[in-house]
């Protein structure tokens, strides 16, 4: 027998984590590390990062990884600096005061749910501005102590680590997190071992770990299938945000909404209002609705409209595209089970996801949102009218602007994203206790009256903070990725605190159009080469892996940046996360914003520049809509005035260049003796006073808890009452309002001489109109829908009611009169609607017959 020269087989790894023991005088530091309180509580932060901060920037701002790595010796040392120990135990004394507020019973409990969070970067579970949002939304539920409990994935990849390879091509890097180094705990069982949820997908069970994060007051949970009880098919659900095909996105949906539905139950939390962050969770609902169904009895109309009372849907996305989409097939792949479950048809659980119901479209995942939730918003005023014409579709026969589609306009959670340095600022300018005042345009007025030298000496001061940033944490990765070593230290020395520093990050999609300011190199390079005054423009953002184009115009500014007359004059900073973001907002003068009007839903980073004396340049889109106050900024118009985008983007190009060269550049540079522009000031002061208190999350939180949350707890409260008494009363009228709807018809119409005619000198309006009802009597009401031409368009006008005037039998007289001064092209019909003084708005029950 030959003997083989080798002979093994392949080695099983199992990881282990080796941590240094915490000293007892030391464990309050673990308490708060596990806590994300410190996040916004600077005074915490700032103690982190001086017990080690070379440790704290190597671990990426992670406490519980830095106390992990901590040596002996640097313990020992931290236990005999009484300096430090008085820190800690003052951090401590102020975190417990603060957990120590209970939650309010006055407001309703609310469940969360949001395929991402944006709470720190060290817990990758984010991957921009949806995330970045719902992050700040339950921190503001925690400084509010709003009864809030979050429902979300811990994702093993997360999304991916940017760098840049040397021709500027974006690499995607998918770095595996390990959790037992994250500011996170398992969750526990009654025999302390961690809690397993089993959601039953079809043919199998899946398992998920929860894990719970502890943000401040309030409590996220997530899923994580990455374990060895699922099959390798399934574990990777929680591996990627947004990673994957249709079938594995369909799969995490399902384990979003039904799965978290179910870990809710699991974990004994019931909670008032269900709120759905996109359209990713809306089969929470779904579960929902066996859940009334099979354990309290109700049929599925009675299900669906104690589900519908207690749903909110907030929609991010502007246009129709960016919606998720499940082909039939797959659709009924995992939902197949479910009709059953309910007692209604497939087609009639498919018809919940179609615009046009009994039709071949896809599943829409934010029509069933819709069909399910009582009230839906857009997330700036500008956004919820372009809601409105985007789900016209799902409520026909009435105007988009009837529709019951509101907004709320998004926020950020100022504590969060105002620099330490600001927070003390403005603590000495309006009072300690200014958080607490923070949506009062009183509490930032201050800032008008304070002296110009000591506004300018904080932007300076946050300049410097940025520069330093950028010289320390990028000087290493840039000599590693691009080479040349001369050629980055020159650019690492050219940035000029004195520069005029133009900031522009966000995700890399083509609709943000980061190219415009490319468009005329020549002018540009006229801009940023005037000796007397310096213009630099900072970029930092991701492209989505899958996008070609948005991966293209990060390789292609990159280019620019290394033109030799670009040279540190365009600056593209690689891996934008939530550190280099604050970094950014807080250290440039101008945060640049140029999306193609209406796409940028909301928008929030030129938000968190305001709380940092940053001036904002942008379209009027989303947010700058309504934020941008002439004198405190500066804003490319709403209207415009080509059709042809090529065309449009030229013009916009050209009207950035003439701002920056005839107005904020002279107005930057217009220095006096002191080395500031007075008038420049002035901008900065008026952004802060009058613009930062309208975009908190404080305001943005109030406006959900006053719009939505109240208003459907108290429907919901009434629908419930004695074993759902309400509930099951209106859903035997809209079956019987079904059933007769369609032998309602018109019996006879008579119209003024004033509506029968093409032209009227304003004489009254009238009409009158038998309909026989089906028996439907009262319930049914009438009215007349006025559109009017404006420039060759029909623009919904106004709705006139008609009043019941007589009564016989099944037959009613509907009558109408109207004075009208008016001039203008109209044209008008006659509307037929089910009328219930218990529904919340026409949308519920859109059943419309035309005469």
């Amino acid at each position: 027998m030959k003997i083989k020269v080798s002979n093994t087989n392949t080695p099983t790894w199992r990881n282990i984590t080796v941590k240094s023991e915490l000293p007892a005088k030391l464990k309050k530091l673990e308490e708060l590390s596990k806590n994300l309180w410190w996040v916004w509580n600077s005074e915490a932060k700032t103690l982190f990062h001086d017990l080690d901060r070379d440790l704290w920037r190597s671990t990426g701002e992670n406490p519980v990884l830095m106390l992990q790595k901590m040596s002996y010796e640097r313990f020992d040392e931290i236990v005999n600096d009484k300096e430090m120990m008085a820190r800690i135990e003052s951090v401590y004394k102020n975190f417990k005061a603060y957990m120590k507020v209970p939650m309010r019973k006055d407001i309703p409990s609310v469940s969360y749910f949001s395929m991402e969070y944006g709470l720190c970067s060290a817990l990758k579970i984010y991957s921009g501005g949806l995330g970045i949002l719902a992050g700040d939304y339950i921190k503001e539920a925690s400084d509010r102590c709003v009864d809030m409990t979050a429902v979300g994935f811990l994702y093993r990849h997360g999304y991916f680590t940017q760098t840049l390879s040397l021709d500027g091509q974006q690499i995607a890097n998918y770095e595996a997190q390990n959790f037992n180094q994250l500011p996170i705990d398992p969750v526990l069982d009654e025999n302390g071992k961690q809690m397993i949820l089993e959601v039953p997908y079809p043919g199998r069970t899946i398992f998920a770990n929860i894990w719970r994060v502890n943000v401040g007051r309030m409590k996220l949970y997530l899923l994580d299938t990455d374990i060895d009880m699922n099959s390798e098919w399934d574990r990777s659900i929680t591996h990627q945000l947004y990673g994957g095909d249709w079938e594995n996105r369909i799969k995490q949906e399902y384990l979003l909404g039904i799965g978290g539905v179910l870990m809710l139950k699991k974990l004994g939390i019931k909670n008032e209002i269900y709120h759905c962050n996109e359209g990713h969770a809306a089969l929470l609902n779904l579960q929902r609705l066996v859940d009334y169904v099979q354990e309290d009895g109700l049929s599925f109309n009675e299900a669906l409209e104690v589900v519908r009372a207690s749903s909110l849907y907030t929609v991010h996305t502007p246009v129709p595209a960016g919606h998720d989409y499940f082909d039939e097939g797959l659709f009924g792949k995992y939902m197949g089970e479910f009709p059953a479950k309910l007692g209604i048809s497939w087609a009639d659980l498919m018809n919940m996801g179609r615009e046009n119901p009994d039709s071949e479209e896809r599943f829409s995942m934010s029509v069933f949102a819709l069909n399910t939730c009582q009230e839906a918003n857009g997330v700036s005023w500008l956004h919820g009218e372009v809601s409105k014409k985007m789900f016209q579709g799902v409520w026909k026969g009435y105007a988009p602007e009837e529709s019951h589609v509101g907004y709320v306009t998004n926020g950020v959670h100022m504590p969060t994203w105002a620099a330490s340095e600001w927070k003390e600022f403005y603590s000495n300018e309006f009072g300690a206790d200014f958080t607490e005042r923070q949506e009062d345009e009183k509490t930032w007025a201050p800032i008008l009256k304070t002296p110009d030298q000591e506004v300018w000496n904080m932007r300076m001061r946050m300049k410097n903070k940025f520069i330093n940033f950028v010289k320390r944490d990028f000087s290493e990765t840039w000599l590693k990725n691009q080479g040349d070593p001369t050629r980055i230290m020159s650019i690492v020395d050219k940035i000029n605190p004195n520069a005029l520093l133009i900031g522009f990050a966000r995700r890399f999609a083509t609709y943000k159009r980061a190219h415009l300011l490319f468009s005329d190199l020549d002018r540009l390079e006229k801009i940023v080469n005037n000796p007397q005054f310096p213009v630099q423009f900072i970029y930092a953002g991701k492209a989505h892996p899958a996008d070609g184009a948005g991966k293209d115009l990060i390789r292609r500014i990159v280019e620019i940046s290394k033109m030799p007359q670009f040279l540190g004059k365009i600056i593209f900073l690689e891996n934008y996360d939530m550190t280099v973001s604050k970094r950014l907002i807080t250290g440039v003068d101008i945060w640049l914003n140029t999306p193609t009007r209406p796409l940028e839903a909301s928008g929030t980073s030129g938000e968190k520049a305001e709380m940092n004396g940053v001036l904002n340049f942008s379209v009027l889109d989303g947010w700058w809509y309504e934020g941008y106050r002439e004198g405190a900024g500066w804003a490319l118009t709403a209207q415009r005035t080509y059709q042809d985008q090529g065309q449009q983007d030229k013009l916009d190009a050209a009207t950035i260049y003439s701002m920056l060269e005839n107005e904020i550049i002279p107005l930057y540079f217009a220095k006096n003796s002191r080395g500031y522009s007075p008038e420049w000031i002035q901008y900065v002061k008026r952004s802060i006073a009058t613009i930062a208190p309208h975009y908190t999350m404080s305001r943005m939180m109030r406006d959900y808890i006053d719009r939505f949350y109240t208003k459907e707890a108290d429907r919901s409260k009434k629908l419930k009452a004695n074993n759902f008494a309400l509930a099951k009363e209106i859903v035997a009228w809209k079956e019987n309002v079904v059933e007769k709807w369609d032998g309602v018809h018109e019996v006879d119409v008579q119209l003024s001489e004033s509506l029968k005619h093409s032209t009227n000198d304003g004489a009254p309006i009238e009409a009158t109109i038998k309909l026989d009802t089906a028996g439907l009597g009262k319930d049914l009401g009438v009215e007349l829908v006025v559109y009017r031409d404006e420039d060759g368009q029909q623009k919904f006008h106004r709705v006139i009611p008609f009043e019941v005037v007589a009564e016989e039998g099944n037959v009613l007289t509907y009558h109408m009169k109207q004075n009208t001064k008016e001039s203008g092209v109209f044209r008008f019909g006659f509307r037929v609607f089910p009328w219930n003084e218990n529904l919340p708005h026409r949308q519920d029950f859109a059943y419309i017959k035309w005469l």
